[in-house]
């Protein structure tokens, strides 16, 4: 990345695509990895769910770690009380740390001891700070925490339950996100994660995010590297 900041490679490429793994052949994680190397897709995500914020419980640093990669790591934390857990995580390699704002009660005092760490890959990269929020949870929470991150992730499922449908409301509050941070003055990063599939890509696209998460609809097939390239090239076209 020749030092260049993970917020500035992510805005320089935008709007693209974080391809989660948690589809993928965990047994084979490396070559899975690999195939996302070869197209154009920059950023790996990572769901990472305790059994306690969310129903379902995954994984934690060690598969962050275990990851070698030059795709970015995008960690989003599904997990209560993160404040102590953080460090882990940065200490694995995560390029961004997502942290839901419902996660804990002093989730200003998170996002202010993540940008005090330094990334383990490039220390001039930085830690890309975002802030997550739950379908339920109003736009409005994000206001007090807008010179404290860079990136805004807003859920369009609920997490941790699957065969969820992208979320009708999804667009009304990207907007109210982005007119949130338009009137901040700040540079943040707007990312949708959650029921994006091959079938509605194109109309993400038209909402004109930043960032979007996908996995199944890269990692549910025999040609995850042609599905990344779809789902990208879809996105940036719709996205004009």
């Amino acid at each position: 990345m020749n030092h260049e900041s993970a917020f500035d490679a992510i805005r320089s490429v935008a709007p693209t695509i974080s391809v989660g793994i948690l589809t993928a052949n965990l047994l084979d994680l490396g070559s899975e990895v690999k195939l996302l190397e070869s197209t154009a897709a920059r950023l790996v995500h990572f769901d990472v769910m305790d059994g306690c914020f969310c129903p379902m419980a995954t994984f934690g640093p060690p598969i962050v770690k275990a990851v070698q990669t030059p795709l970015l790591k995008d960690v989003h934390l599904m997990i209560s009380e993160p404040l102590e857990k953080v460090a882990h995580y940065v200490s694995a390699g995560a390029d961004i740390v997502s942290v839901h704002v419902e996660a804990d009660r002093h989730i200003h005092r998170v996002f202010q001891a993540l940008g005090a760490m330094q990334n383990a890959n490039d220390p001039k990269r930085g830690v890309v700070r975002g802030a997550a929020l739950n379908p339920g949870t109003p736009i409005e929470a994000l206001e007090p925490l807008l010179d404290q991150i860079e990136m805004i992730v807003l859920l369009a499922i609920n997490p941790g339950w699957g065969g969820q449908s992208f979320g009708a409301e999804t667009p009304r509050r990207l907007g109210q996100a982005r007119e949130l941070v338009e009137a901040s003055g700040r540079d943040i990063l707007l990312a949708l994660d959650g029921g994006i599939t091959r079938e509605n890509i194109a109309d993400v696209g038209k909402l004109q995010p930043d960032v979007v998460v996908t996995g199944s609809a890269v990692f549910d097939a025999k040609t995850p590297a042609d599905n990344a390239r779809f789902m990208l090239e879809t996105l940036t076209a719709a996205a004009g």
